[in-house]
């Protein structure tokens, strides 16, 4: 497994990136034969260090982890562990759908878009300068044909807000979504009648 340790205006040592190294390959080993990459990145708020990290455990399976404490060792004893919970709870789902994807059809290719957030309408009142947002950031993705169940728990195993899938029952594009009160959202168009 390739593994990215950074640090936003830190010097990270040498044995905190060798920590680093054998603690994600110890728990990614612990789960999966082959996770593919890894980025860690610390970072220093006030008066406590943050990690983040960010596993490519494999086709279409991204887990998010962060932690905060008062040394870098422990903010990437939280993150660390805060992924291993992850794998460990959906960790026999996870297995099935990978042993399930070589009988699947392949996922649909798509482009992701990041929007810029549009300020206040132009004061001269120009209406067509204000009904276009800038394009910020464009990254290809996949639209997975997923169970509704797997489609909630690669959200949750991503840290996403939103995914969209096909839906393995019906062949249709399907969303879920977290809901500001912490619940899932489903949309499906074909349940309208």
């Amino acid at each position: 497994m390739r593994i990215t340790v950074s640090g936003k205006q830190l010097d990270l040592s040498d044995a905190l990136r060798t920590r680093v190294e054998h603690g994600l390959d110890t728990i990614t080993g612990k789960y999966f034969d082959h996770a593919l990459e890894a980025h860690v990145t610390f970072s220093r708020a006030r008066s406590f260090f943050t990690c983040d990290i960010n596993v490519h455990a494999g086709p279409g399976l991204m887990l998010r982890g962060e932690g905060e404490a008062a040394d870098a060792n422990a903010a990437f004893d939280d993150a660390a562990e805060h992924i291993a919970k992850r794998l460990r709870r959906y960790r026999r789902r996870v297995n099935d759908h990978a042993r399930d994807l070589a009988h699947r059809e392949r996922p649909q290719a798509a482009r992701q878009y990041v929007l810029r957030q549009e300020e206040d309408t132009p004061a001269t009142g120009d209406v067509k300068a204000a009904t276009y947002a800038t394009v910020i950031a464009e990254t290809p993705t996949e639209i997975a044909v997923l169970t509704v169940s797997d489609a909630v728990m690669r959200m949750d195993l991503a840290d996403q807000q939103v995914m969209m899938f096909r839906n393995s029952a019906t062949g249709v594009l399907n969303v879920v979504y977290r809901r500001s009160d912490g619940h899932i959202g489903w949309i499906d168009p074909n349940g309208a009648s």
